[in-house]
């Protein structure tokens, strides 16, 4: 099938292009972000193949269906930049990739706590000025802390693994409880008694109504102060306003960011000889106590292998059968 590839860099075509040997597509890389002006890029492709920070909202939809497009293929598990509705009104179907690699994710949300906690990133600064003193850089131990996990699907469950390695205490909250890891000491409790117990609380749920600034002013005040707060899953997740006071007044001690609430006029594009427009974002960065990455939690090589596999794969299987491999259904 002709596959429209929206948001293309280097990486994404190297992985792409080695993966689609075993499936011959034709595919047409695109740099620009799939939105209402770039959709006229599409020429006569089947397939629109689109990231997290593309716009595929009713009116994109409806100029991709005009134009012929048969299947949106995510090449992400999320999919809240989608109006599924329209989508099903369109007779359009959306596929993503539900699991790339659980292990990506969970281990940089892990990175970020121990870069935070240890002070490495600070230290790393210093010592390359030949200033080795340690004012300022003094940690606490991981082993004995209460760590809060909301969200307890496989990445959620991979970084308690983690947590659970370094003989932290670990507490957990789903609408879905895992009887296994009950047994290996976990305890699920209420959001409420998350938020009063733990001392670092690591973020992956999904982005949906309900969890949208989930961690507000609110659930911020039943917070521990000095909390750690780490989130690798989406960044409407957190009220930006709300976290940039508690920081101020202490109530959140270390923050660790790979997602932020409005980065997709940012992420994976270089703004390095730009003044960054977005005050939130640049009020968060003057933070010392403060860790951003640019949503690339999952960015290795094995995820993108998988990524591919599983994006062509489900494409290929449309092309063959008419059928629809992880279709996301509303």
């Amino acid at each position: 099938m002709k596959i429209a590839f929206f948001n293309t860099k280097s990486y994404d075509q190297h992985s792409f292009e080695k993966t689609n040997q075993n499936h011959g597509h034709d595919i047409h890389f695109i740099s620009s972000h799939l939105n209402l002006e770039t959709a006229n890029l599409v020429v006569d492709e089947d397939v629109v193949c689109a990231f997290i920070n593309d716009s595929l909202n009713a009116d994109v939809l409806k100029v991709l269906k005009q134009k012929g497009v048969k299947l949106i293929a995510l090449r992400s598990a999320g999919f809240n930049h989608v109006d599924l509705v329209a989508a099903k009104e369109l007779a359009l179907p959306v596929v993503r990739v539900p699991t790339y690699s659980p292990y990506a994710v969970a281990e940089h949300a892990a990175g970020l706590l121990m870069c935070l906690n240890r002070k490495i990133h600070r230290a790393f600064n210093r010592v390359r000025e030949g200033d080795f003193s340690l004012h300022n850089l003094m940690g606490f131990d991981l082993h004995g802390k209460t760590v809060g996990v909301i969200g307890t699907g496989k990445i959620g469950l991979a970084f308690i693994n983690i947590m659970l390695g370094f003989g932290c205490r670990v507490i957990a909250y789903d609408m879905v409880e895992n009887k296994e890891y009950i047994e290996k000491g976990v305890q699920y409790v209420s959001l409420d008694m998350l938020f009063k117990q733990a001392n670092i609380i690591s973020l992956h749920c999904p982005l949906t109504e309900t969890t949208q600034h989930l961690i507000n002013d609110k659930t911020l005040a039943c917070m521990q102060d000095g909390v750690t707060i780490i989130n690798t899953s989406r960044g409407k997740l957190i009220d930006t306003k709300a976290i940039i006071q508690a920081l101020k007044r202490g109530k959140v001690g270390l923050l660790g960011l790979d997602v932020y609430e409005e980065e997709e006029a940012l992420f994976y594009e270089d703004f390095s000889s730009s003044v960054i427009q977005d005050d939130q974002l640049s009020r968060l960065l003057t933070f010392p106590n403060v860790i951003i990455t640019s949503h690339q939690a999952f960015f290795t090589q094995e995820a993108m292998s998988k990524i591919a596999h599983v994006t062509l794969s489900n494409v290929t299987e449309f092309a063959n059968n008419g059928t629809i491999q992880n279709e996301v259904i509303l």
